[in-house]
């Protein structure tokens, strides 16, 4: 499964970057995390951890450890699911515009267990789900 988004954020890549890290934001933007706590301590790295919660409409709630598996301030960041029933990572990269910063996302993995039988439809909803994302992405840094 690969999931491919570009949008446009009216903020410097630096402070686009420095929020998308920043595990005290994820809930903000990515709504449907219903907890999220360091697993690392410092500041967020190459490496760092994270487990969070998430509770998509309609579905049961699950926990995950997310790792910093790249981490290139201010252009790329990249995290990859060490623990999960969907090893779905994702890569933000981050690129200057006269207009603050464009960032191109891709998310690819595996599908598995019962999810993979829904194939299109499964890929279709967590496409939604991205989107709404990267809205609430956009909302919150430029208001």
């Amino acid at each position: 499964m690969r999931i491919t988004e570009t949008f446009e954020i009216g903020r410097p890549p630096q402070e686009v970057f420095d929020y998308v890290a920043d595990p005290a934001n994820l809930a903000a933007w990515q709504t449907s995390k219903t907890r999220v706590e360091p697993e690392s301590d410092g500041a967020p790295r190459q490496g760092y951890r994270i487990r969070e919660w998430t509770k998509p409409p309609g579905t049961k709630e699950f926990e995950q450890l997310v790792e910093f598996s790249e981490f290139v301030p201010p252009s790329r960041l990249q995290v990859h699911i060490v623990e999960g029933p969907q090893p779905i990572d994702g890569t933000w990269t981050f690129a200057p515009i006269a207009t603050g910063t464009r960032v191109d996302f891709v998310a690819e993995g595996e599908v598995r267990g019962p999810m993979r039988f829904l194939g299109p439809l499964f890929t279709a909803g967590l496409r939604r789900q991205f989107a709404q994302y990267h809205q609430h992405l956009k909302r919150n840094l430029e208001t």
